[in-house]
This record gives C-alpha cells, sequence and structure tokens, in this order.
C-alpha cells in the first residue's frame, strides 16, 4: 500500500472511530509503528487530525462533521461537569441562549427548573428537552435543519436572533484556538453562532479539552469575546493561562 493510500485509509477510520491508535493501526496495516506516526504527522500538518498521546483523533472540517449521536459517546463525564459548572454561572439572568450539540444540551438539563427562565435555542432536542419544564419559556429558532446536529441554520435563524437582545449565551465550538478563535466547519452554523454572540450580553464558551488548539473552516468569534471558557481538567493549566490572558476566566471542573 502507498503512502496516500495508507494515509487515506487511517483519515477514513479516524473519521469513523472518532480517533485511531498507532499499534492498532500498524498491526491492521502491515508496517512499523513509526510509519503510521509519520503519516500521523503528515495529515496533522494537513489539518485533518490531531495528534494524542499514543494515536490521534480526527479534526472537523469543511467536508467533515461528526455526528449528535457520535458526541453522546464521547468524554460524557467531563461534559457532565462541565454543564454542571455553566448552570452555576446563570445568575440573575432572566433570557438565556443554550447552543446546539450534546454538551450544551447538558447544560440545559442543568439549568435552574425551580425558576422563571426564558431559552432561546436552535437545537430541536434541546427545545424538547426544555419544554418539558412549566417554568421554562422556549423559544425555538426557525429555519432549514440540518440533519446531522437536528439545529436550524439560514436566515430565518439569523434574522429572529437579531431581534433581541440575550442576557446570557452557552456558545460551543468545533474548535476554539489562541491564534484563529472560535471555528465550526459550516458557514451557515457560524452565522448563527455569530450572530448569538452579537446580541448576548454575557458570553461563556462550554467545551472539552479536545477543541482546544484544533481551527476549523469558519471563524465566528474571538476568544476576547467571552467573559467565561469552561472546560475539564485535562486542559493543561498552562494552557488554560494562556487563554484567560486573552480575556476571559478559565474554569477547568
Amino acid at each position: 500500500m502507498k503512502a496516500d493510500e495508507r494515509q487515506h485509509r487511517i483519515l477514513v477510520l479516524a473519521r469513523s472511530n472518532g480517533d485511531v491508535d498507532v499499534a492498532k493501526l500498524a498491526a491492521e496495516l502491515a508496517v512499523a509503528p513509526e510509519t503510521i506516526r509519520r503519516d500521523l504527522r503528515m495529515l496533522e500538518q494537513h489539518g485533518l487530525v490531531r495528534r494524542t498521546h499514543g494515536g490521534a483523533r480526527a479534526v472537523e472540517t469543511a467536508r467533515f462533521e461528526t455526528t449528535l449521536a457520535m458526541r453522546t459517546t464521547r468524554l460524557v463525564p467531563e461534559k457532565r461537569r462541565i454543564a454542571a459548572a455553566c448552570a452555576d454561572l446563570v445568575g440573575d439572568a432572566e433570557t438565556v441562549f443554550v447552543d446546539e450539540g450534546f454538551g450544551p444540551q447538558l447544560i440545559a438539563e442543568a439549568l435552574p427548573a425551580d425558576r422563571s427562565l426564558t431559552v432561546v435555542t436552535a437545537s430541536l432536542s434541546t427545545a424538547a428537552i426544555l419544554a418539558a419544564n412549566p417554568a421554562t419559556t422556549v423559544l425555538l429558532l426557525g429555519g432549514r435543519v440540518r440533519g446531522r446536529t437536528l439545529a436550524t441554520v439560514d436566515h430565518w435563524a439569523t434574522g429572529m436572533l437579531a431581534g433581541f437582545v440575550i442576557d446570557l449565551a452557552f456558545v460551543g465550538a468545533n474548535g476554539i484556538s489562541r491564534e484563529h478563535g472560535l471555528t465550526t466547519p459550516d458557514p451557515a452554523v457560524a452565522d448563527v453562532k455569530a450572530q448569538v454572540v452579537r446580541v448576548s450580553r454575557r458570553r461563556v464558551f462550554a467545551g472539552v479539552h479536545t477543541k482546544f488548539g484544533v481551527s476549523s473552516f469558519c471563524r465566528f468569534a474571538e476568544i476576547a469575546d467571552f467573559e467565561t471558557i469552561v472546560t475539564d481538567a485535562a486542559l493543561p493549566a498552562s494552557e488554560a493561562h494562556r487563554y484567560s490572558l486573552l480575556g476571559p476566566q478559565v474554569l477547568r471542573v
């Protein structure tokens, strides 16, 4: 198998499984582990994977994005801790935006259920969960529904957002880096997120440590746009400090 064919096979496996292991790849492709490491370095240079200890994980790009179902199986305990910490930040906010995705869905589940809140979301799944609480008023953004995430996009969603002033927004991203800010693969999703940033008084980024240092196709916000970043304790303290120098408080939970 030629190097380009082998690298294509590695990328397919990484995207279908979420991540790959050097030793397993070497055995499956009948090559030395060092050969696999060279392949992973090449794929990383092209922005297609991010190397980890003993392997690599797929990076979401303009042509590849994980499904909502896949996201519900990865780093779930960390995402639940992040969600609980986010809920503690609600304070006296009366209107809250909750982004699309599984992590934000967990934030929605953790929101105070014993007080009146108006929650705006593009996520059909999140809207359905919140609507079960009589104390919560749910505003679901209109628009085209993306099958991969079950969330609405396009001018219907951004136009609706333009009429709001939101107290607090919980925003996710496919990647966050000090060089490129917050990014996502789909321009339509980026438009919705950028509009949320514009109309919200307070903004909190919530995401697991694997999002950091990753850049996707469409930039929608800068690090300094956020008052708080909430992530898990696997993000090194030194790296958290570098992000905090750009403006936000960084919470590792």
